[in-house]
């Protein structure tokens, strides 16, 4: 049986996270870019770069940006939107990037899109590729949820219609045994829902510090939120990662 990412990145997630929409992620982009004050023309790598809205956002700073993401529905979404063709889109596995050694001076992984693995090791194996294939003077920037945070506001149940296409959404949310879980039905209102799951393991910051440091990364700061709010650990929303190459 495939593992849930293979399963759940598809066209529904589309309509799911259609409040994540580019404006947003471009906002987002220029503040993250600014924390890492990379040079102009710098070759940036995003990591699980789903439908390509921050990718898009960077190439539009000027920045060389490529985007790798497993699911080939999203990287068509991508693509899509990449008339110009200015960002490099990949189909690849964060565990095994299809790059080779030292080629980015920056790589990003937002929004969450890590600790899906059941395997600690294969989290393990994505920092150690995020080294890989930065340059010694390379930086990172991990986006990643607060767990105490995820813990104290987990909201059990939603429910929403999308607007554009009548469809219902509802949510149910669970933590159990280090993982929150969500699983998603979506399907007109009357009909039998399609159903997904999504699930991310509560990793800490004492994680993110033991593991990056023995992949060789070394974190310069960490953010609460995305407006650059000093991280606080049971208060802040996010847990947004700065860092570099370890000397």
């Amino acid at each position: 049986m495939k593992a849930w990412f293979e399963r759940s990145f598809g066209s529904d997630y589309m309509i799911v996270y259609r409040h994540r929409n580019r404006a947003q992620a471009a906002a987002e982009a220029q503040r993250m870019a600014g924390w890492l004050q990379l040079p102009e023309g710098a070759e940036v790598l995003d990591i699980g770069c789903g439908m390509g809205r921050h990718a898009q956002a960077l190439s539009d700073m000027g920045y060389r940006v490529s985007g790798v993401d497993l699911s080939e529905a999203l990287l068509a979404e991508a693509k899509a939107h990449n008339k110009e063709g200015r960002v490099t889109f990949s189909q690849g596995d964060m565990r095994e990037l299809p790059y080779g050694d030292a080629a980015f001076r920056a790589t990003v992984n937002l929004f969450t899109s890590f600790g899906y693995f059941e395997e600690e090791a294969d989290n393990d194996q994505v920092l150690r590729e995020i080294r890989r294939v930065l340059r010694p003077d390379g930086q990172f920037l991990i986006d990643f949820m607060n767990p105490a945070y995820v813990k104290k506001h987990l909201v059990p149940h939603s429910r929403r219609i999308d607007e554009q296409t009548g469809l219902v959404i509802e949510e149910c949310r669970s933590i159990a045994e280090g993982w929150v879980t969500k699983r998603i039905g979506i399907g007109l209102p009357g009909e039998p829902a399609r159903t997904y799951e999504e699930r991310v393991r509560l990793l800490p910051l004492e994680w993110f510090e033991q593991a990056l440091d023995q992949a060789g990364l070394r974190i310069d700061r960490v953010y609460g939120n995305y407006g650059g709010a000093h991280y606080a650990p049971d208060a802040s929303q996010r847990m947004i990662i700065a860092g570099r190459v370890k000397a």
